[in-house]
């Protein structure tokens, strides 16, 4: 009895189960992902994006002008990695894996104020992408990956008005892991990030099956975060156990714990309204102020 009641009192504290929580077809979206198309980047237009040093047309990413674009300013950039592909779960959430689904930096900016690119992984010879994790197994190599993604960005400040001093780099799931997997990587990829936004999962926290996915690997990343923000939000309870490896590492004020609110495991939350995807909103303009 006594184990039972401790049992319901923990539950009480720490808020509902997944499986209590709201699903977030429940919601109606106030957001349509705009389509991605092929064409010539433009105010308010999703297209896919190829670098002059792909290898060929396999290699792209999106790249959206919010509706408010212009030539004549420098605009923040929201840098978007997806999930592993081929995902599916009991509650029908989805992930492909590729750029042209993820949404996370649509539903942030509401497609204003901001250019939101999504980036590949890429495999190991660089001519396609990885839907799971990056580069090839065994060894998952992220150095195609990595060239791409820095590639991209400069891409986008270069030729679209991108702000090199207001870059942040987002994240779902495999995503998530990579805000710091990959985000800080090195010296070289680290210094590029103003702000982090990591949905469902954090580098550390677990092992993946992924070479350095250990606690000692991910604390050597960690190290190069320095004071920078960052947004760590998760569906249900998830990102208690976050919370709960950090704090010892870290001083934690710079970083924000938030719960989507929701049940799923889908980046498909940010396009519907919440609480925290306002709180969400009001952290990044405070972060790149």
């Amino acid at each position: 009895m006594v184990c039972s009641c401790l049992s319901l009192l923990i539950l009480f504290i720490q808020g509902s189960g997944p499986q209590e929580l709201p699903d977030i077809r429940s919601i109606a979206a106030d957001l349509e992902m705009p389509a991605t198309v092929e064409g010539k980047p433009m105010a308010g237009e999703r297209v896919k994006r190829r670098l002059q040093s792909s290898p060929n047309d396999r290699v792209y990413h999106t790249l959206y002008l919010p509706h408010d674009w212009g030539p004549a300013k420098r605009w923040p950039v929201l840098v978007e990695l997806t999930g592993n592909g081929g995902f599916r779960n009991a509650f029908g959430d989805e992930c492909t894996g590729r750029p042209e689904d993820a949404c996370l930096g649509y539903g942030i900016s509401a497609g204003a104020g901001y250019l939101w690119v999504c980036c590949p992984y890429l495999n190991a010879a660089g001519n396609d992408h990885a839907l799971t994790w990056w580069g090839d197994a065994p060894g998952y190599a992220p150095d195609a990956t990595l060239k791409y993604l820095l590639a991209a960005i400069d891409d986008s400040c270069e030729n679209f008005g991108g702000d090199s001093t207001r870059i942040v780099l987002c994240g779902f799931s495999r995503g998530a892991i990579a805000c710091n997997h990959l985000g800080l990587y090195d010296d070289e990829v680290a210094k590029r990030w103003r702000a982090f936004i990591a949905y469902s999962h954090y580098d550390g926290v677990r092992v993946w099956p992924i070479p350095n996915s250990d606690r000692e690997s991910a604390k050597l990343r960690l190290a190069r975060l320095g004071d920078r923000p960052q947004f760590i939000c998760g569906e249900g309870q998830q990102t208690l156990e976050t919370e709960r490896y950090l704090k010892p590492l870290i001083e934690t004020t710079k970083l924000k714990f938030a719960s989507t609110g929701f049940r799923n495991h889908s980046d498909r939350w940010i396009l519907r309204p919440s609480a925290t995807r306002e709180q969400l909103r009001n952290w990044l303009s405070e972060a790149l102020r």
